[in-house]
């Protein structure tokens, strides 16, 4: 187990009924921040426990994914599960969940029913479309929330370039900003029921997985709205600032170059030996030099092919022009800054031989940074100690649940 400083909100307690990506994304950041999170999940274990890839049976990618969360196994669909639940309520502050709109109503645990126990809980509910509206019902998961968001549209070279689909972000992002979202909504309602001044109620957080990647969308919506104008995909380069992009090298990898102000694109003409071309009309300000992007690119192109990438990263930090290669995962593992900032951390995990690389925790919180307590852990691992400290359930009334497969 990993020594941590406390949390910032060490102290606060979070109910997850929760499975794969959304609802598990955002206990995993109130933990890594000092919460107390325990996480419902059934005998078989959270499907996500298969996801990635396995050492001897093992998820390295549960491994983060679980962190800091104690875990109970719990078959909700079983009639002693429901006082169970309620019980666990009683001592907790908010519960995240992420089934469809009405499945915990569906269980004997409606919001109603909730608050009986516990009058000023806050609850979060993390669903495909959110728990109104005509598409309330509709199965979803991250990707599509991705698509009807208007994200996956844009993750594409631009029109006629390429006959390949939109490539998917490459990580569950529409789960894991549907996460932020809720761990947003959870601790303004606790700020407004505890501060203070507070009103000491519950409050209920609504967030749809489409709605939280359509938030992102910068200008799109207003620029549809009064010019009718369908923002288009761009490819590696954005689309209102030039230049920058990502540019081939000697050795076959790519690096990023962002030199879209005056000063900045004045220092990299310097660079690549075009001096003529500063402050000529083509590339005089932004807009000119978006207007004429391809030609610009190409003789960034031109010149970026011609270093490897690290001779490219040195040049370009010299000359004060932010850029820097596409990282892999082994460039992160190695980065001195991530390193510094405790982002990448050896963590010890008893289901392998080796430390297993995590994150670290964000946002970090200065005077009390939280940490890495424990690696994510097997199924039912806390499930005696919670029933035990939260419910008072002594060995013989926990082996009565064990018998009946209430609890696994």
């Amino acid at each position: 187990m990993a020594v941590a400083t406390r949390g910032v909100l060490d102290g606060l307690r979070i109910l997850e009924i929760g499975h794969f990506v959304a609802a598990p994304f955002a206990t995993r950041l109130l933990a890594d921040l000092g919460a107390d999170v325990i996480k419902v999940e059934p005998l078989a274990g959270d499907p996500a426990r298969q996801w990635g890839e396995q050492v001897d049976g093992h998820s390295l990618w549960w491994s983060i994914h679980g962190r800091n969360k104690r875990v109970i196994s719990l078959d909700l669909k079983h009639p002693r599960a429901r006082d169970i639940v309620l019980g666990l309520v009683r001592h907790t502050d908010a519960l995240i969940e992420n089934f469809r709109p009405g499945q915990l109503a569906k269980l004997g645990l409606g919001a109603d029913v909730l608050r009986g126990a516990r009058p000023d809980l806050v609850i979060a509910h993390i669903s495909g479309y959110g728990q109104t509206g005509p598409y309330r019902d509709r199965a979803a998961f991250g990707v599509i929330g991705e698509a009807i968001g208007g994200l996956r549209h844009l993750t594409d070279h631009p029109p006629g370039t390429s006959d390949l689909p939109p490539v998917r972000v490459g990580v569950s992002v529409g789960d894991s900003v549907s996460g932020l979202y809720a761990v947003i909504g959870v601790l303004g309602a606790l700020w407004q029921r505890d501060r203070a001044k507070g009103d000491g109620k519950g409050r209920t957080i609504d967030v749809a997985l489409t709605e939280s990647i359509l938030s992102l969308m910068e200008g799109m919506l207003p620029e549809y709205g009064a010019l009718g104008k369908v923002k288009q995909p761009a490819g590696g380069g954005i689309a209102t600032a030039a230049p920058t992009n990502a540019y081939p090298t000697a050795d076959g990898a790519w690096i990023l170059i962002a030199a879209n102000s005056e000063p900045l694109f004045a220092r990299l003409m310097q660079l690549i030996g075009r001096p003529e071309l500063i402050g000529v009309p083509e590339y005089a300000g932004n807009q000119q030099r978006v207007a004429n992007v391809a030609a610009l690119d190409a003789l960034i192109g031109a010149w970026t092919r011609t270093y490897p990438v690290d001779a490219l990263v040195q040049m370009l930090e010299d000359a004060d022009i932010p850029s820097s290669k596409v990282y892999t995962a082994a460039d992160i593992a190695a980065d001195p800054q991530y390193r510094a900032r405790g982002m990448v951390r050896d963590i010890v995990d008893p289901n392998f031989a080796a430390p297993v690389l995590h994150t670290g925790v964000v946002p970090h919180v200065v005077e009390a940074p939280g940490g890495v307590r424990w690696a994510g852990p097997a199924v039912g691992a806390h499930t005696d100690a919670v029933l035990g400290e939260l419910l008072g359930l002594d060995p013989a009334a926990l082996a009565e649940l064990y018998a009946e497969r209430v609890i696994g």
